[in-house]
């Protein structure tokens, strides 16, 4: 098929996505924006394809160690406000339960819920870009993305170390997966407080945890 030919062929699909209502139009929007991405040159991109999604749909993780204080909070609802979303929220799609779980982009998935302007500009509706892996390798995903803007809280961090460990994770993989060196990790495996985490490891007096 020639340019010329697609170009028609485009214009004519234009025409006919004018006559659906808003939901409908949406909806197809996002099939055609997958089905391009099907013969992307960018498969293993997620941004190549980005969805809109109604907003009840996004929920929050529950092991984000990011937070944003009241000031910065408001400077991302100016931002989106004035700038519109430049950056989509990365979610994992929950087949049990229907839902988009936020990997990365919380405070954006908050902005457009909490604002009745942007709620309305948006139409209920968050871009998303799905991210499919596992729990694992989502909670080192989440850490990467805050890591890469120089936001992340400490305990909540230190919290996130010791469910990987648990979860089956080495220092090694922890290090090597969340851009940290083997002394960062154990710093913040110590600051759990739990004992646990040093059960089968030999370390100087100066890493002993007290009650």
């Amino acid at each position: 098929m020639t340019m010329k030919k697609i170009k028609e062929t485009t214009e004519t699909l234009l025409k006919q996505l004018e006559e659906l209502d808003e939901n409908e139009r949406i909806a197809a929007l996002n099939y055609v924006r997958e089905r391009l991405h099907d013969v992307s040159p960018f498969p293993d991109q997620p941004v190549d394809v980005v969805r809109w999604v109604p907003a009840d749909q996004v929920v929050a993780n529950d092991y984000n160690p990011n937070e944003v204080a009241p000031p910065e909070m408001k400077l991302l609802k100016l931002s989106i406000e004035r700038d519109g979303y430049t950056q989509p929220i990365v979610v994992f799609p929950d087949k049990k339960s229907g839902k988009y779980i936020v990997v990365d982009g919380f405070h954006r998935n908050r902005v457009g819920k909490e604002y009745d302007d942007i709620k309305e500009r948006i139409k209920g509706h968050l871009p998303v870009v799905l991210l499919n892996k596992d729990i694992k390798d989502r909670m080192a995903s989440t850490i990467r993305h805050n890591r890469a803007r120089g936001v992340h809280a400490i305990k909540p961090m230190s919290e996130l170390i010791a469910q990987l460990y648990f979860k089956g994770w080495s220092d090694k993989r922890i290090a090597q997966e969340l851009g940290m060196d083997k002394e960062e990790v154990l710093r913040l495996k110590q600051f759990t407080g739990l004992g646990s985490l040093f059960a089968a490891r030999k370390y100087s007096q100066a890493w002993i945890i007290k009650d």
